[in-house]
């Protein structure tokens, strides 16, 4: 009885995937072009050889196989990314985006694929401070940070006064660099989500580590130009692949199994 009712319960399960499947739009085989950064792992980067790699490529491969289009890919600074795909440049765009009100009056958003939390991540060695009251009280730390990003205004509004032309804040171009700048001593800590941060950690080799509490949560979500109708297929795809675990195994992949060099 027990083998039996297994056996259903697997077959029901086959079924049930199998009508979410049939249930997503089909895109006929159309294209669409995706503009993203390759500086954010383990969402997306480059890897030793030079191969763009990472959780978003991965999960918009099954997006892609499921509703039945195919996809390009462009590369573009994170400062430009959300003008040019306001401006019907590109069709989508990735790269760990926070779902903001400010940015939803420049595109539209997909549902969250993903929710995080802003964290301090420094040096492995470091004993100055262990959170983010005792990093504001010491005037000579610095941070460092992308202007416009959400770890960016973290900095400024839940660490230090809450004045963006702080001069403790040094800005950098992708947040790979500011992490170099971190190495290098150059800025005492940069701010990142979670998952990013934890990537980070496990391939240093005990030279980076995490500090202090989270800072806040964030919803990352794919934009679109305003009234995209790519959006809707988007959505549909997304709650298909939290519904059948495959986010959870992107999940596991890439923030616990994978190993930066």
């Amino acid at each position: 009885m027990k083998l039996a009712s297994l056996l259903a319960g697997l077959a029901l399960t086959a079924l049930a995937t199998g009508a979410m499947a049939d249930a997503l739009p089909d895109l006929a085989g159309k294209e669409i072009t995706i503009v993203t950064e390759n500086a954010y792992p383990p969402l997306q980067f480059l890897d030793k050889d030079g191969v763009a790699i990472g959780w978003e490529y991965d999960a918009i491969a099954e997006m892609a196989k499921r509703l039945n289009m195919m996809v390009k890919y462009e590369t573009i600074s994170w400062d430009a990314m959300i003008p040019a795909v306001s401006e019907g440049q590109f069709d989508m765009g990735m790269t760990g985006i926070t779902i903001t009100d400010e940015r939803k009056a420049k595109v539209d958003f997909s549902d969250a694929y993903m929710r995080s939390q802003s964290v301090m991540m420094v040096r492995g060695d470091e004993s100055r401070f262990g959170d983010a009251k005792s990093f504001a009280a010491n005037d000579k730390l610095l941070i460092g940070a992308q202007a416009g990003t959400t770890p960016f205004y973290t900095a400024v509004y839940e660490v230090l006064d809450g004045n963006e032309s702080n001069p403790r804040i040094k800005l950098f171009e992708t947040f790979g660099t500011s992490v170099e700048a971190l190495k290098a001593g150059d800025v005492d800590t940069v701010l990142t989500d979670m998952t990013a941060g934890q990537g980070y950690v496990a391939a240093s080799e005990g030279k980076l580590k995490l500090v202090g509490a989270p800072l806040g949560a964030e919803d990352f979500g794919f934009i679109f130009p305003k009234g995209s109708d790519l959006a809707a297929p988007m959505n549909a795809a997304i709650a298909a692949l939290k519904a059948d675990g495959t986010f959870d195994a992107l999940n596991k992949k890439w923030f616990l199994d994978y190993k930066m060099n």
